[in-house]
């Protein structure tokens, strides 16, 4: 195993500080683990907190700043924050507005983030939570009771955000981020498997002949292991499911297509090269299109895809200004 490490059981401890260092916009708890901004939540604004394991970044960590996330709880790879984490998290950012809880539907994620909202109500403070559940390729997953919670997470933290950002109450914010949540799906492929630093291997075997269709971003099976195809072929093998999923006729959608973090730029591009024009046939008006390393396995080759059907507000507030180590423009 090649690296950048020092102590394989410490590289979230060690990567957090990192952060800290790079990014003087940003509070690092390193106690609690938490990524929150660095100036105060403003009266009156609905904070949005998320998290999960660490491996995926720029997710969560990378989405905090200005227009997105106000705090984000860091999990050890791979690894649900406990319920302490995410409730500092959201003492961290309360202004007395409300916090609201962006969850990937993983049953760990779920039930701390649960357990948090309950402490935290417990103190007066006022949360709603949306879970996002939007991987079209299994149902019942390792980690999951219904379907993963993949790329719809950056597209809803950065519609939500910006609605919070504008003032809105949490009664709003909650409203329009399960909206959100219900207009996405995903669907990925991996092409290897990745390696968690403290296992030091990789967490699947997968031939050089051979690639998962609808990899979890954990690693977690998907819906079969096929012979590796062209950028063609693999492009229809993620664009038919999330199509067909939506059971009626798309419209204007935000894409998005992750790199899941050992995919080199250039094959991102190729490859929604031939998504684009499979998109077009099948009635989906891409409005808005990010391609590049947004939600990450640690380093595993494959990429995914998300679309979510988008009305007017949704497409105004993805317009809006973003400053975050992981996602800037229009500021």
């Amino acid at each position: 195993m090649k690296k950048f490490v020092n102590d394989p059981g410490n590289v979230l401890a060690e990567a957090l500080r990192g952060i800290e260092a790079a990014h003087p916009e940003l509070r690092v708890d390193a106690e609690n683990r938490v990524i929150s901004r660095a100036e105060p939540t403003r009266a009156g604004k609905v904070a949005l907190v998320s998290g999960g394991g660490s491996g995926h970044e720029p997710l969560h960590g990378g989405f905090v700043g200005r227009g997105m996330l106000d705090a984000a709880a860091a999990g050890e790879v791979f690894t649900s924050p406990t319920p302490d984490q995410v409730l500092a998290a959201t003492q961290a950012v309360d202004s007395g507005a409300g916090v609201l809880h962006i969850v990937k539907n993983y049953t760990g994620d779920v039930l701390n983030f649960e357990m948090a909202a309950e402490l935290a109500a417990a103190e007066g403070v006022q949360v709603e939570s949306v879970v996002v559940a939007d991987d079209v390729a299994v149902t019942d997953s390792t980690w999951t009771a219904g379907r993963r919670g993949t790329g719809t997470t950056v597209v809803l933290e950065k519609i939500v955000g910006a609605l919070a950002e504008e003032g809105a109450d949490l009664a709003a914010v909650a409203e329009l981020a399960r909206r959100v949540s219900a207009a996405g799906r995903s669907m990925g492929v991996a092409l290897t498997s990745c390696t968690v630093p403290a296992a030091g291997r990789p967490t699947f075997e997968l031939p050089d002949d051979e690639m998962e269709v609808g990899v979890g971003i954990h690693g977690e099976p998907g819906r079969s292991r096929v012979k590796l195809a062209s950028a063609h072929e693999i492009a229809k093998l993620m664009v038919d499911p999330v199509v067909h999923d939506f059971g009626e006729p798309v419209g204007p959608a935000i894409v998005l297509l992750s790199g899941l973090g050992g995919t080199p730029l250039i094959e991102q591009y190729l490859l929604y090269g031939e998504i684009a024009p499979l998109l077009a046939e099948a009635g989906v008006e891409v409005k808005r299109v990010l391609v590049g390393d947004y939600i990450t396995s640690l380093d595993m080759a494959g990429a995914s895809l998300t679309v979510v059907r988008a009305d007017d507000e949704m497409l105004r507030l993805w317009d809006a200004p973003v400053v975050t180590p992981g996602l800037r423009w229009g500021a």
